[in-house]
């Protein structure tokens, strides 16, 4: 992710905590007070954004070195230290905070998606995230969900053609709209429909859609709707689906399951810095 978005990000977030400076640490360390910081996890999870991490202490204060310990993706029990800086006390202690938010998100984001994906693990189910991310973070945060073991949707509305009840609305009918994406859309591109109904299902097998997105059906439905598609198209499941029935909607027809719980409603992992002073100095 060492991106020039993720360094814009880095610079917002910054801005954002320390624009003003930091009255606290400015007033308690002269410039020469040095320590040396160890972050690490507090709980088990799987790591993701400790780059980042580390790009906001170098960013905050070029003079603070950082080595990491750990890397994105690894599985980090209670305990492990992850990241250790080294540097002038004031600027460490002024970056900490922007430096753990980051990795508190992200680190939460991949440790839940590690959970849904162990949950379907033999079911040949593919569990994606949505849109419903962070303003500006998307990016970031569907990192964090491949880190965990998970898989993207689409990551902007240009992506491919994804029809929705609105859609069909406004258009007058689910014949309509599709017709209408066939002729504008890229060559190549997928029409996706979304069907709440099991008369949704078959006007979208009508329209000859390639994805079916089946939504806020219970199981049950989800084994009619199957039926009806009979191979026809890919299956999607989507709405209505936590953590505790994903393996109830990993059943016989299913392609994906797409869950916006997997950056919406994602923890902050428990990951803290702490801090010892190398020199005696005020």
């Amino acid at each position: 992710m060492n991106t020039p978005h993720t360094d814009h990000l880095v610079e917002l977030a910054l801005e954002e905590d320390a624009g003003l400076g930091d009255v606290t640490s400015r007033a308690i360390f002269s410039p020469a007070h040095r320590s040396r910081g160890a972050i690490d996890a507090r709980q088990d999870l799987v790591l993701c954004g400790v780059e980042i991490a580390a790009r906001v202490f170098l960013r905050l204060d070029p003079a603070l070195k950082t080595t990491l310990v750990a890397r994105d993706g690894e599985r980090v029990a209670a305990g492990v230290v992850v990241l250790r800086v080294e540097g002038p006390t004031a600027s460490m202690l002024t970056a900490e905070r922007t430096a753990l938010n980051f990795l508190q998100r992200l680190s939460g984001i991949a440790t839940q998606a590690a959970r849904y994906a162990a949950a379907v693990h033999g079911t040949g189910v593919r569990i994606v995230d949505t849109r419903k991310t962070t303003p500006g973070w998307r990016a970031l945060e569907k990192y964090a969900v491949r880190t965990g073991g998970c898989f993207n949707h689409r990551s902007s509305l240009g992506e491919h053609v994804l029809i929705k009840d609105n859609h069909i609305a406004a258009a007058g009918s689910l014949a309509k709209a599709v017709q209408r994406c066939r002729a504008a859309a890229p060559h190549g591109a997928k029409i996706e429909v979304e069907a709440k109904t099991l008369a949704g299902v078959r006007e979208a097998c009508r329209a000859r859609a390639e994805i079916i997105l089946l939504d806020n059906m219970t199981p049950a439905q989800v084994d009619a709707a199957v039926d009806v598609i009979a191979g026809r198209a890919l299956v999607e499941v989507s709405g209505g689906v936590r953590y505790e029935t994903l393996r109830d909607y990993a059943r016989r027809g299913v392609d994906v399951i797409s869950i916006g719980a997997l950056t919406h409603s994602a923890p902050a992992a428990d990951l803290s810095l702490d801090v010892k002073p190398l020199r005696a100095k005020r």
